[in-house]
């Protein structure tokens, strides 16, 4: 395990998430590719250690938001292709060539700029085709739901596969709806999809690779799978939902957030706690501090509300969430002591704190708290392989 000198950290078990990697791909078809997506320091679990451990093990592309996400990665050595899913027309072609990079495109002006600009360097720029089904944010309409088509889809994209210095390298679409029990939108997508793939087959040269299939898709809708998958959060031991088919897959969480207690106090009944003295203890109570808070990823709308863990027992945290602390009531905690470890997220003894257990006191999603882990807690990487 690294070295770390600070009070409050995340560990990041890689055995976690070979784990799920394996267990993705045992329910996609053998042939089916797999597109890790690490956007978002992947997901708040540190993109450099996950695409290595992606690239180690199985994944043949990897997958970020941003062009300095990419940029990050290939610093750090990561050798296998990486599709740019949202700023792509902000850059040039020369740096998606020289770096192994695909740009996303979504509109006919996209490709015709990426054609012309991979013209002045003389290379072939290889892009993934952005296609919207009914997600509504990026990529090009699909007939069945553009009012007004100038042109079908189809023929669009084969006057792109004919711009020079062109290689349409893969299609994709994105699901709305995929981690719903309800799935006929999600079978309305994916259909629609399925659809220009029979159009596309009977017009173009050679097949791109086609794919759709995000994490509640790849557990819940197979038909989905294609020629490559895009698993994000399910990659992380995160169900997409509670409303997937858990039972199909075995997951197991890659990050713990963890902290000490730095202050021990016992106060007196009516004994004010933190800013706005919102808490008042009711009895005497002995008051853990702990150097963790809002500028760490810890939502204020915890204050009060939240619990974390102290020698395989849940406390309440007390008062409201600081930017550096909070405070715990741990009076029921037997032999406390200074410097304990207190896991904010993950296990302890026979008990655990999930992010989607964060989530819903936040009334937000667990991708939110993960994500919202500051750079500055430490990433310790625990390898136990």
């Amino acid at each position: 395990m690294e070295t770390n000198d600070s009070p409050t950290y995340c560990e990041i078990d890689i055995s976690a998430f070979i784990n799920n990697l394996k267990e993705i791909k045992r329910i996609i078809p053998q042939n089916t590719k797999i597109m890790a997506v690490v956007k978002a320091n992947a997901y708040g679990h540190d993109s450099v250690a996950i695409a290595k451990a992606a690239e180690t093990f199985g994944a043949e592309f990897l997958a970020v938001a941003r062009l300095n996400e990419a940029s990050v990665l290939r610093n750090c050595g990561i050798k296998l292709p990486i599709l740019l899913f949202d700023d792509s027309s902000l850059h040039d072609a020369e740096i998606y060539i020289t770096h192994n990079i695909r740009p996303s495109v979504s509109s006919m002006e996209e490709a015709i700029f990426f054609s012309q600009s991979a013209a002045k360097y003389g290379k072939e720029i290889s892009i993934h085709i952005k296609v919207d089904t009914g997600m509504g944010r990026l990529g090009f309409l699909c007939d069945e739901i553009n009012s007004t088509p100038s042109i079908n889809l189809a023929q669009k994209i084969l006057e792109i596969s004919k711009l020079p210095f062109i290689k349409i390298e893969g299609i994709y679409s994105h699901f709305a709806t995929s981690d719903d029990k309800d799935k006929s939108y999600a079978n309305l997508q994916l259909s629609i999809f399925k659809n220009l793939i029979k159009q596309l087959e009977k017009i173009l040269p050679y097949r791109p690779l086609y794919h759709m299939a995000n994490s509640g898709a790849i557990i819940d809708l197979p038909e989905s799978h294609l020629d490559m998958v895009r698993p994000g959060i399910s990659m992380y031991g995160i169900y997409p939902s509670s409303e997937v088919c858990k039972e199909k897959i075995n997951l197991k969480p890659v990050l713990s957030l963890k902290s000490k207690i730095v202050h021990l106090k016992k106060v007196s009944p009516g004994f004010k706690i933190s800013y706005g003295c919102t808490f008042v203890a009711k009895r005497e109570s002995l008051i853990a501090t702990v150097p963790v808070g809002y500028a760490d990823g810890y939502p204020r709308a915890l204050s009060s509300i939240g619990e974390m863990l102290v020698r395989g027992k849940r406390v309440p945290v007390v008062g409201r969430v600081c930017m550096d602390l909070l405070m715990l009531d741990v009076t029921e905690v037997s032999d406390v002591s200074l410097y304990d470890e207190v896991v904010i997220l993950g296990k302890q003894g026979k008990e655990e704190i999930t992010a989607d257990e964060i989530a819903t006191k936040c009334n937000t999603i667990s991708y939110e708290i993960l994500t919202s882990i500051s750079a500055r807690v430490p990433r310790i990487i625990i390898k136990n392989i």
